[in-house]
């Protein structure tokens, strides 16, 4: 199964619109399966409860998919680890692979095995599964996101989630982007007057979104389930047709790591710009590189 196509941008903005004018969109076959399971979830007008956790979700990729499994393991293990390392206990991993890698000894992360041998980037799989399995993974609201398995959280995001209670859910608006292979970081960011050229980080990494989740509701589940069958730059869009509007993160909270020898943007001919990117909103602050260094265990 590949990635489902995002829907058109002029599509997107019409059914928004018409939901927020006539106060619903009548779901149609010629909607995508997300668009319909957004709706869905929209017209059950699920009620906020306290959320209790943060569950991030890790697709990672298959060692026969890799040149050096040690070294995506390893990968792994840092972002899991920056995960054990935040100040707020309240959050869970589960990481889906078709081999257990080496994890955290932490109760609060899972493996879940992967068994589907169709040949291609089976990545949207993963996601299906991990997705699907949130009823044997939470019993009580929270919030829910997709993580790639080579990023990094920053220090306090977890505690800044729980602590506002958004109903929503949070979109990483700031974040950082990381060029292993020179060791610098560039910011991502909206635009503004001195950065015109400027990309908002959730139109450059996947690990972007945490969506409110009630698992008593099917509907939670399945919107999910479909929402992370598409690119990250779709998420801000369904999650509002889904009566779920996200709000920006306070601060830059999440680093994403290209060109360490093992992205899948890589083999897709997908990482150049962002490369450039990079260098040409790289920080140069020797103060704010060594903070980033302390809050993303560096």
């Amino acid at each position: 199964m590949a990635q489902v196509p995002a829907v058109p941008k002029l599509t997107r903005a019409r059914h928004l619109l018409r939901t927020t004018l006539l106060g619903r969109t009548d779901p149609t076959a010629q909607m995508a399966a997300s668009e319909r399971a957004a709706l869905a979830l929209r017209e059950r007008r699920i009620p906020h409860e306290t959320a209790r956790q943060v569950t991030f979700l890790l697709p990672m990729v298959g060692p026969d998919h890799v040149g050096d499994w040690e070294a995506v393991v390893a990968r792994l293990r840092t972002t899991l680890e920056g995960f054990v390392a935040q100040d707020a206990v309240d959050w869970r991993a589960a990481v889906c692979c078709q081999s257990r890698p080496d994890l955290p000894d932490d109760p609060r992360i899972t493996y879940l095995p992967f068994t589907n041998p169709t040949p291609g980037n089976d990545k949207w799989r993963k996601l299906r599964v991990l997705c699907e399995g949130l009823p044997d993974l939470v019993t009580g609201p929270g919030y829910v996101m997709s993580f790639d398995a080579d990023d990094l959280l920053r220090q306090g995001t977890v505690t800044e989630m729980l602590t506002r209670q958004k109903r929503g859910g949070y979109l990483v608006q700031s974040g950082y982007v990381m060029d292993v292979a020179t060791g610098d970081i560039g910011l991502a960011d909206t635009r503004s007057l001195s950065a015109p050229m400027r990309k908002p980080f959730w139109k450059l990494c996947g690990s972007c979104a945490a969506v409110y989740h009630a698992p008593s509701e099917p509907t939670s589940t399945a919107f999910l389930a479909e929402m992370t069958q598409h690119e990250h730059r779709m998420f801000p869009y369904l999650a509002a047709l889904a009566g779920q509007p996200l709000s920006p993160l306070l601060r830059p909270s999440v680093l994403y790591m290209l060109n360490h020898g093992e992205n899948f943007g890589a083999r897709r001919g997908r990482v150049g710009y962002k490369t450039r990117f990079v260098q040409r909103y790289r920080i140069d602050d020797r103060d704010i590189l060594d903070t980033l260094k302390g809050e993303f265990g560096l």
